[in-house]
C-alpha cells in the first residue's frame, strides 16, 4: 500500500487544487476523470522508476511523478481548449 500511496495522493489533491483554481473554465471536466488518469499515471511512473532505479523511494521518481501529474492534468484539462 505505501508503494502506491503518492500516486493515489497525487491523484485526490492535485485535480482538486485544480479545480479550484480554474473552476469557471473546467465545469465541463471530470474531477474523477482528471482523478482517474493522474492515478493510473502515477502508478505506472512508480513502476517504471523501480525497475530503472532498482528500489523504491528515489527522489528522481517522485520528481518523475509530480511532473507527469501536471502533464496529465493540464492535458486533461486544456487541451483544445482556448
Amino acid at each position: 500500500m505505501n508503494f502506491v500511496l503518492p500516486a493515489l495522493g497525487m491523484a485526490l489533491i492535485l485535480p482538486s487544487l485544480v479545480r479550484l483554481l480554474w473552476f469557471k473554465r473546467l465545469k465541463s471536466v471530470s474531477w474523477a476523470l482528471m482523478a482517474r488518469r493522474v492515478a493510473l499515471t502515477g502508478l505506472l511512473v512508480l513502476v517504471a522508476g523501480l525497475v530503472l532505479v532498482g528500489r523504491d523511494g528515489a527522489m528522481r521518481t517522485y520528481a518523475a511523478l509530480v511532473i507527469a501529474s501536471t502533464v496529465v492534468v493540464w492535458w486533461t484539462a486544456f487541451k483544445g481548449r482556448a
